[in-house]
């Protein structure tokens, strides 16, 4: 016996009589939500007693956790099931359990087991904090038996402070989910279908786990939700309205939200991710700028600039709202790097108006840029629509829109020689400024290796395409 499960030999029927716990590997697609979820899945299956493993040959149980948002992550997640599978027909006599889990599983379960039978068991968002329990029900179950699907109705789980979770990131910087789910009616996006409407966690939830990460060497709290700026709104005693921002203390909202996270002791930066912008206020804007460990970067995918776009894609905003906001960040927030994503091709996207949107690029020169080409999702507005646009045109538009950014992008970065900026060692030779998010922004190459984990002053000396080369203060 382990200290809270059996071992493989114990559970699974014909199992070989392998000394030890069950081990557990799993393979994570998709976002830092979709990753957040596998680090609470992995932390049910430590507080189970087994054993995580980097290694799929010694895995008894693989875990595909898989994204569902656009077509071309399907198709990686299920690239990645059937290879999964494939592969564990020679481990462990074939007795290898496949489990498939996350955005697809919630939303293709069913048909997903009628197309590919192989899979053991279908676990949705729900399941993520029992997947402990579900591994040892599985594993008493025989081999042969039909695939178990566990996926339920639309998602309500949201995880709390204590929800056991197994890091994934690197020690010095972490995700942390302040809700879950959407309100948001956006004709491209099915998000909501998969992930239940907008839900928040507590502010002492959030206060604690991010206590706790801190106190564990973490340097870094990137705070996400499908909308973070939406924070609090389902909390509020007396609503204001469904999507309004709020510049008073009548509940919970993001602006308490990071008054309470400064007071925790320590050195470290916080970061808003995914934000919205028909959710921003001045006291929002104001409570960032004031906030000496809140990172002046702000991540606020606005996804077009047309006036027509914007309405068919029913991003609840407009052009002059947009212009106005981004103008009035820059004044209160000075200094703040924006981080945005645009798509290109929407359905009926004429000529014209993806010139404006390369005209509005060309004039706001955004620190930092995205681009995705329209992905029509089944079960989505947007994707009923008769006037598709073709692949080739949306893949041209994406190369006309990444080459202006990529030039724009040289000349900030070109700007910023002879700056001295604060970075987080990410490796011996590579930092992050508070301007580059993990995983998805530029980065300072360094001339000198320096502790991981740590933070350092550099003199930015050149640039290498998007990113920056410096060498660290001798201080």
């Amino acid at each position: 016996m382990t200290a809270k499960g059996k071992t493989m030999a114990e559970l699974s029927p014909g199992a070989a009589t392998r000394p030890g716990p069950i081990r557990v590997g799993m393979i994570s697609l998709g976002c830092a939500k979709n990753l957040v979820d596998a680090e609470i899945m992995l932390g049910g299956v430590r507080a189970h007693g087994m054993e995580i493993t980097r290694s799929a040959e010694e895995a008894d149980v693989m875990i595909v956790n898989t994204c569902g948002f656009i077509d071309a992550a399907k198709e990686e997640s299920i690239e990645a099931i059937l290879s999964a599978h494939e592969q564990r027909l020679s481990r462990k006599g074939g007795r290898q359990r496949l489990i498939v889990s996350g955005c697809l599983s919630q939303r293709f379960a069913n048909e997903l087991a009628a197309e590919i039978p192989e899979v053991d068991a279908f676990i949705g968002l729900d399941q993520v904090a029992e997947a402990g329990e579900i591994i040892e029900k599985l594993l008493q179950t025989q081999p042969e038996s039909p695939p178990v699907n566990l996926v339920g109705g639309r998602s309500r789980f949201i995880p709390d402070f204590d929800t056991p979770r197994f890091q994934l990131t690197p020690l010095h910087f972490a995700y942390v989910k302040i809700a879950e789910g959407c309100n948001h009616p956006c004709s491209f996006c099915v998000i909501p279908q998969m992930r239940g409407h907008h839900r928040s966690r507590s502010i002492e939830s959030i206060e604690e786990e991010v206590k706790r990460l801190v106190g564990a060497g973490v340097k870094e709290i990137n705070l996400i939700s499908q909308d973070t700026t939406y924070y609090g709104m389902d909390l509020w005693a007396n609503k204001a309205g469904p999507r309004q921002p709020v510049d008073s203390g009548r509940g919970p909202t993001l602006t308490r939200l990071l008054e309470r996270l400064a007071t925790i002791d320590g050195e470290f930066w916080i970061r808003l991710l995914y934000t919205h912008p028909a959710h921003w206020s001045r006291e929002l804007m104001d409570a960032v700028a004031a906030n000496p460990k809140v990172a002046k970067y702000v991540d606020i995918p606005l996804q077009h600039i047309d006036d027509q776009v914007l309405r068919e894609m029913r991003r609840e905003t407009s052009r002059q709202h947009i212009e106005d906001l981004i103008a009035e960040m820059r004044e209160r927030m000075p200094g703040v790097f924006l981080r945005t994503t645009f798509i290109v091709g929407f359905p009926g996207e004429t000529e014209d108006q993806f010139q404006v949107l390369l005209d509005f690029i060309e004039r706001t020169r955004f620190e930092r840029l995205g681009v995705f080409q329209y992905s029509q999702e089944e079960g989505s507005r947007a994707g009923k629509l008769s006037n598709q646009l073709g692949k080739n045109l949306k893949q041209k538009r994406y190369r006309t829109a990444m080459a202006l950014q990529q030039r724009i992008a040289a000349e900030w970065a070109q700007s910023q020689v002879g700056l001295s900026r604060q970075v987080l060692v990410e490796q011996p030779l590579i930092g992050r400024t508070e301007g580059d998010a993990p995983e998805v922004d530029t980065k300072v190459l360094l001339d000198r290796a320096l502790p991981v984990g740590q933070f350092a002053t550099v003199k930015i000396t050149g640039t290498q395409v998007y990113d920056l080369r410096g060498t660290p203060s001798e201080e």
